[in-house]
């Protein structure tokens, strides 16, 4: 089928095949966050037509590899990715087989369609998670994703929740959603704050920056028993030191959190029921010709979210 690419946002991934340091099957158009309209449909499609508004995810499987058939399509032998191993959203149109496409609600604004993909993830993480009622939870880092988190947490029953964010400007938006406490980890030890404000430390916490020094922290924040969540995606040789009594004597799960299996419909009902709520997110539009200066914005941390619009 082939969609016109109405929006399609930078993600952190798109900046670290740039870079080289994730992989991919170069050369391959980037951009996987994307909606559009169906401009074209081939003979065998049977559930869409030409105008039809839609959203796509991005992540195609083989649907008979050994991780397949154990109902674990995320862990694909054959995941073929568009945006990362085939082209992607970063373009005027897009190829995108049937099995790929959602519907999009008439209520959700293409640039916001952006969002159901990261959404999804983060649905992910957080059924990894476990999260109960009256849990204590810490999230550190709210870029898109950590702000998405945020309301999820609160979804799901959460107690105290707790922000660590260095950018004035992100925990302003932070704050909007009403976490607890917003801590800016530059002039506060967010230690102490977890701590003075929680009994032994955090049941969950969710890393969502993505970098070692961040990851590395989640050990210090979480109490006797409880879950860490990496969800951040560190550069591919980034390396972190662990003590392994740190994690038998508090008894810790810890679990990364990767893609989106089976959560893609339940990010759309969730935004187009408006129980995510993006009216707060400060979102830059690019025409196609300025990806770079936006990948550089992402970078920068300028915008929370840099989208791409091929055709203005």
């Amino acid at each position: 089928m082939l969609v016109r690419v109405k929006a399609c946002g930078v993600c952190g991934t798109d900046i670290h095949i740039y870079e080289g340091t994730a992989d991919s099957r170069p050369p391959v158009i980037l951009g996987h966050e994307y909606a559009g309209l169906v401009e074209a449909v081939g003979n065998n499609v049977a559930n869409f037509k030409s105008g039809d508004r839609v959203v796509i995810d991005p992540n195609i499987i083989c649907s008979h590899c050994h991780y397949c058939q154990l109902g674990l399509p995320h862990f694909c032998e054959n995941l073929a990715a568009l945006g990362v191993h085939t082209d992607g959203g970063f373009a005027g149109y897009s190829i995108v087989p049937e099995s790929q496409l959602y519907n999009l609600p008439s209520n959700i604004p293409f640039d916001w369609g952006c969002f159901i993909e990261p959404i999804s993830c983060a649905i992910h993480g957080i059924d990894l998670a476990g999260i109960k009622a009256g849990d204590n939870v810490v999230i550190i880092g709210t870029g898109a994703i950590g702000l998405i988190m945020i309301q999820l947490v609160r979804l799901h029953g959460a107690d105290k929740l707790i922000i660590a964010e260095p950018t004035k400007d992100r925990r302003d938006i932070a704050c909007r959603l009403n976490p607890d406490i917003v801590v800016d980890p530059i002039k506060e030890n967010l230690k102490d704050v977890v701590y003075s404000n929680t009994y032994d430390g955090a049941d969950v916490v969710i890393e969502c920056a993505g970098t070692p020094k961040t990851t590395r922290a989640t050990f210090d924040l979480v109490k006797r028993g409880g879950t860490i969540i990496f969800f951040g995606v560190c550069d591919r040789d980034s390396t972190i030191t662990i003590r392994p009594q740190e994690i038998y004597l508090k008894e810790l799960t810890i679990i990364g959190s990767y893609i989106n299996p089976n959560t893609f419909s339940r990010a759309i009902d969730l935004l187009s029921l408006n129980k995510i709520d993006l009216t707060h997110f400060s979102i830059k539009k690019h025409s196609l010709d300025e990806l770079f200066k936006a990948f550089k914005y992402h970078k920068e941390r300028r915008y929370l979210k840099n989208v791409i619009v091929p055709n203005t």
